[in-house]
């Protein structure tokens, strides 16, 4: 019979300050976020600064979206180090991404989806974009105890988890460029 030994099975248990630290980040990312695009005024009301912006940032959730995909497809290859090289490189394209995102924001506010198409505007709002805010609040927490899991060589209790966090993330960051889209077409 194979018993658990105490003290081996805390040499397992996640720190409390790993588990605080995660949620702490992820809550004041989240509520940061919350505050610039629903409280804080545009800096640059005529949008005429950094214009670029969004099209940078779908084009670095397009980024991520391949990094996650080659990501995937090594794993199911075995092909670990590649693996991890992927997830890295998918972690640097969200993480950039939410630099511009902040900046963009900070600068030119929230951009509203035109009234005068209601069916694209009903797409836009309640199947793509509520998701999509809910799907990546989720994920930001989802995603950093995923790669601590794996930094800190638990395998195991990373592929438990990531089997939730890679489809999550990689929904995200494709209805992030399809928001953009829908935007960029219909403004």
């Amino acid at each position: 019979m194979n018993a658990i030994n105490p003290s081996t099975a805390n040499a397992y248990r996640t720190p409390l300050n790993v588990v605080v630290s995660i949620i702490a980040i992820s809550l004041s990312a989240s509520a940061f976020l919350f505050w610039l695009v629903y409280y804080h005024p545009a800096t640059d009301v005529a949008g005429a600064h950094l214009t670029f912006l969004p099209a940078l940032n779908a084009g670095l959730n397009f980024c991520c979206t391949v990094a996650l995909l080659f990501g995937f497809l090594y794993i199911w290859r075995g092909q670990i180090i590649r693996h991890r090289n992927a997830m890295f490189t998918a972690f640097f394209f969200s993480s950039l991404f939410l630099a511009c995102y902040i900046g963009n924001y900070y600068l030119h506010g929230e951009s509203h989806f035109p009234e005068s198409h209601p069916t694209a505007r009903f797409i836009y709002l309640w199947i793509l974009l509520t998701p999509h805010v809910i799907a990546s609040v989720i994920a930001l927490p989802m995603i950093l105890i995923t790669f601590f899991f794996s930094l800190s060589g638990r395998i195991a209790l990373h592929r438990r988890i990531a089997q939730y966090t890679f489809p999550l993330w990689l929904y995200v960051s494709i209805s992030g460029v399809i928001v953009y889209a829908m935007l960029a077409l219909y403004h």
